[in-house]
């Protein structure tokens, strides 16, 4: 991937995201007489900028990680003796909460209206069905059975491999038991797997640290390409060798096979190959290489022999076909966002504690990259990222944090139970406090960006 195709990536994703959240604050002010001076998408010089009609000054600044809408507000400036009634300070408190909280709200409904236009289209997706069951894990110790499926996490329903995603999410940092039912010959049965810390940090596999799998296809471990200069290339590894055995276990499919090696980065691993009837033993030592969320993997730099335009469909039994009318749709991208927000909000509680790793604070290179690759799966994935970014920038800003939207939110409710507006210096200390804790937020989030490229 290009720096330029990740940066365009991230503007089409961050872009119309500002946009919609500074639009939130810009109408409800308007529509509230209100006098707005200026709508900018971004800080900084402006790039290109042209008054309204209206005598708004419209304008694209030079630094896209956010934006504001700039109200006549005698606080910040001298206000004209006739805009003095139209200005943002002498408005009451509620519609002064109105128009802060119009932006992230704004955002909040903008990400359950993609998840609607997500949902509308019939798709073919893989149910709740275990697959594969391994040795010596939770899941197996407990009981459960590769062709179980899975009906419920903790007695809450699991209709589909989404909210079964959603409930095990919602269990990351905690100890103790995850109760898991099936239905298994058409009798549940519930299971306790023990946890420990759960899926704590960045790029965790919930199933993997259960011990089970959901369907996944079945495709030969049969070597289809080599990178040159790679791994396999230099271990001596040839187009047409069958991977049998890595690290003394039986290889299956291609698809556990890559399970071993990205758990393998640089880290020597006994083989055996198949080729031309006969078994060789060799030494594969994978490269190692961060991922998009600063993972370390390991690399072997081959890819399988897979037909050209192969499809590979699901079984009947791992089947799940979601078919929605436009109403149950919007229920459900409700339902959806509801628990987006609630598990943000939730797993941030949980950093604060240390139930989680603070490397899952990302910032602005993660959301690029993460943009990118989204787009370059396609149209629906990058929609769906944008959902989610959509999504947490509403939540995160309604955080009650001073210089947030939230913490503007917090002040004005304590003005609406007194009767009157906190001290000018008590405001003032808690934006300070609230700079620094964004300032080191930012930067931990930066911290953390950069060192998942080295």
């Amino acid at each position: 991937m290009s720096v330029i195709q990740v940066v365009l990536a991230a503007l089409l994703l961050l872009g119309p995201l500002i946009a919609i959240h500074e639009f939130g604050h810009f109408w409800v002010a308007r529509q509230l007489g209100v006098k707005v001076l200026t709508y900018s998408i971004g800080f900084g010089p402006a790039l290109l900028k042209r008054r309204g009609r209206d005598g708004v000054l419209y304008q694209l600044a030079l630094i896209p990680l956010g934006g504001y809408v700039r109200m006549a507000d005698e606080r910040e400036g001298e206000v004209a003796e006739e805009d003095l009634p139209f200005a943002f300070n002498r408005q009451p408190v509620w519609k002064r909460m109105a128009i802060v909280a119009a932006g992230p709200l704004i955002n909040l409904l903008f990400a359950v209206l993609l998840f609607w236009v997500l949902y509308l289209p019939k798709t073919e997706n893989i149910n709740t069905r275990i697959w594969q069951v391994n040795a010596n894990t939770p899941a197996a110790v407990a009981g459960l059975k590769a062709g179980d499926l899975i009906t419920a996490i903790d007695g809450k329903a699991t209709p589909t491999m989404e909210q079964l995603h959603f409930d095990l999410l919602g269990r990351m940092g905690e100890s103790g038991h995850i109760q898991v039912t099936v239905d298994r010959d058409d009798q549940k049965i519930s299971y306790d797997l023990p946890i420990r810390r759960f899926a704590h940090v960045i790029g965790s596999n919930p199933y993997a640290e259960l011990g089970f799998s959901p369907y996944r296809p079945q495709i030969a471990p049969v070597i289809g390409q080599i990178e040159p200069g790679s791994a396999a290339a230099k271990a001596g590894l040839k187009v047409g060798d069958r991977i049998a055995m890595l690290v003394d276990k039986p290889v299956t499919d291609w698809i556990a096979m890559t399970d071993v090696v990205y758990a393998h980065p640089e880290q020597p691993m006994s083989a055996v190959i198949e080729r031309h009837g006969q078994q060789i033993a060799m030494t594969l030592t994978p490269a190692s290489r961060k991922d998009d969320l600063g993972t370390k993997i390991g690399l072997l730099g081959i890819r399988p022999e897979v037909a050209d335009g192969q499809r590979f469909a699901i079984p009947g039994a791992y089947k799940q076909v979601i078919d929605l009318d436009p109403v149950t749709a919007l229920d459900y991208a409700v339902q959806k966002g509801w628990q987006f927000s609630a598990l943000t909000i939730t797993s941030f509680g949980k950093m604060i504690k240390g139930d989680i790793s603070l490397d899952n604070i990302r910032g602005p290179i993660t959301t690029a990259r993460m943009a990118e690759r989204s787009a370059e799966i396609g149209f629906w994935a990058f929609i769906s990222y944008m959902a989610v970014m959509s999504l947490s920038l509403g939540v995160l800003n309604l955080l009650p944090i001073p210089v947030l939207d939230g913490g503007h939110l917090l002040y004005y409710a304590a003005e609406a139970i007194a009767g009157r507006p906190l001290s000018e210096g008590f405001q003032q200390a808690g934006f300070r406090l609230g700079l620094v804790m964004l300032l080191a937020l930012m930067g931990l989030a930066l911290f953390n960006d950069v060192s998942s490229l080295f």
